[in-house]
């Protein structure tokens, strides 16, 4: 893909301290939120983590502002989706480990110390963590805190109120990170090769890394519950003409993200440990995977990998 991509480095760019994690930012004509976002991780995190950002388009004021606030950022003159941002703004990474949020979220105080906590009882370089996403609006999403409405948008977002509320909206660590924020060492993402492009512009690509992550071998998928990050919800999804990630999903790994992240991640149960080598075959897991192997032999031939 001919996407004309730009690297630019931040002038006079300074080692980030140890345990500092590198946090990459695809954006999209999206600056009040993205200022927002920026400016809580700056206020809110126990040391000053590497930001990188990839802006698609910019043309809201976007890549200038990134100029002016001297932030690491590729650039793409058009939109590219997540996938490819994510994987252009990673190499400019200059920790071991890389997080990446979303633009329409905002960091609460202690969320870094939270991860690197739980970072520092896993397996050297075998590991994903996610924090805990806030969101004003119902869900069925077991690891969000949910709804609790502290905003909409910049413009009404009640940070106050927010983090006078942090106590009670602490949970307890959570099985089968796999959505940002989501952190993992650049090691490990650069094994598995970061998003997958075939994704773009993104949807079923959380899922499909995780997927990769268990491929390699990883057990260790830990969603860290006082680790707490707002979340204005889909700010951009609105706008994309979205990929059919769910079938491509399926046709990819010959299983959906939803018994995937149901029967093998355990998305959103008490975490207990590591994951075992193999998911427990109870007939209901059985029965899920053989509805997947038959709606997957109706899927169009051009959603197959290839000889699939």
């Amino acid at each position: 893909m001919d996407c004309n991509l730009t690297y630019h480095p931040a002038p006079h760019a300074c080692t980030p301290p140890d345990g500092a994690f590198t946090v990459v930012i695809p954006t999209w004509n999206n600056l009040p939120y993205l200022r927002l976002c920026v400016d809580s991780l700056r206020r809110h995190s126990d040391r000053p983590h590497q930001i990188v950002l990839h802006v698609n388009e910019g043309t809201d004021g976007t890549l200038e502002w990134a100029r002016k606030e001297g932030l690491d950022h590729t650039h793409t003159p058009a939109n590219t989706g997540i996938c490819w941002g994510v994987n252009a703004a990673r190499t400019l990474a200059r920790t071991p480990y890389l997080l990446y949020l979303n633009d329409d979220m905002a960091v609460c105080p202690g969320w870094d110390t939270a991860l690197r906590r739980a970072a520092a009882g896993a397996p050297r370089d075998r590991w994903c963590l996610s924090g805990t996403m806030i969101e004003p609006y119902p869900t069925n999403s077991r690891p969000v805190v949910a709804p609790r409405d502290f905003g909409h948008s910049p413009d009404d977002f009640d940070e106050a109120r927010l983090h006078a509320a942090l106590p009670s909206l602490a949970k307890p660590d959570w099985s089968g990170s796999t959505r940002p924020p989501v952190l993992v060492p650049v090691a490990l993402w650069d094994l598995v090769g970061g998003y997958s492009v075939e994704l773009s512009p993104g949807l079923y690509t959380d899922p499909d890394f995780t997927m990769k992550l268990w491929q390699a071998g990883i057990r260790h998928f830990r969603g860290v519950g006082d680790s707490l990050v707002y979340h204005f919800v889909s700010k951009t999804l609105s706008r994309l003409r979205p990929n059919d990630g769910r079938r491509q999903f399926l046709a990819k790994w010959g299983i959906s993200a939803a018994v995937f992240q149901r029967g093998i991640l355990h998305l959103g149960e008490p975490w207990t440990g590591p994951l075992p080598d193999r998911p427990e075959s109870t007939p209901a897991y059985r029965f899920a995977l053989l509805k997947n192997r038959l709606t997957r032999w109706f899927l169009p031939p051009a959603l197959l990998p290839p000889g699939g």
